[in-house]
C-alpha cells in the first residue's frame, strides 16, 4: 500500500468511527457514556481534518511535513494506569444497562479494528508513513482504553478510574 492510499484508507476508517460516535451519543441515555461518545467524535472529527490536510500535502507535495497530531484525551499509558487500577478495586457487578454495554462493545470493537490497521501501516509504510501512522496507534489505544473504562462503569463497578461513585452501604 502506498501512503497516499493508506492515508485514504485512514480517512475511511476515521469517518465511519466518527459517524458511529456521533449516532452513539445522541442516543445514549447514560449521561457520562454519552459525554465520552461526544468528545470521541469530537477527536475522530479532529482526525479526518488532520488525515485531509496530510493527504493534500502528500498531493501537492509528495511529502509529509512533521505536523503533530493533537489529542484532548490523557495518554494511553495514563488511561491504561487508571483503568487498571479501577479493575484492581472493582467488584464484578453486572449491570442493566443492555443497550448502553452494545453500543460500547461496538465502539471497542470499531477501535480495535482501527487500531489493527494503524499498526499495520506503521509495520509496512517507509518512515514517513510510519511517522503519521504511530500517532494514530498511540491516540486510538488511548480512545480504546477510554471505552473499556466507560464499559466498566456502565456495569456499576463503583470507580470512575479512582473516584469512587457511589456507595453500595450508603445505597
Amino acid at each position: 500500500m502506498t501512503i497516499e492510499e493508506a492515508i485514504e484508507t485512514a480517512l475511511e476508517f476515521e469517518k465511519k468511527v466518527h459517524a458511529q460516535y456521533e449516532a452513539e451519543a445522541k442516543n445514549a441515555s447514560d449521561a457520562t457514556a454519552k459525554k465520552i461518545f461526544a468528545t470521541l467524535a469530537q477527536e475522530e472529527q479532529g482526525h479526518v481534518a488532520y488525515l485531509e490536510s496530510r493527504l493534500a500535502e502528500w498531493q501537492k507535495d509528495g511529502r509529509l511535513s512533521p505536523e503533530r497530531l493533537r489529542t484532548v484525551l490523557p495518554s494511553a499509558a495514563r488511561i491504561r494506569a487508571g483503568v487498571g487500577r479501577l479493575r484492581a478495586r472493582a467488584g464484578k457487578q453486572a449491570g442493566s444497562h443492555d443497550a448502553e454495554l452494545s453500543s460500547l462493545y461496538r465502539a471497542l470493537a470499531a477501535e480495535d479494528e482501527t487500531s489493527a490497521f494503524y499498526l499495520k501501516m506503521v509495520r509496512e509504510l517507509p518512515a514517513e508513513g510510519q511517522s503519521l501512522f504511530s500517532r494514530f496507534l498511540e491516540i486510538e489505544d488511548g480512545h480504546a482504553a477510554i471505552v473499556q473504562a466507560e464499559i466498566d462503569n456502565v456495569k456499576h463497578m463503583g470507580f470512575w478510574f479512582e473516584l469512587k461513585e457511589f456507595d453500595l452501604e450508603l445505597g
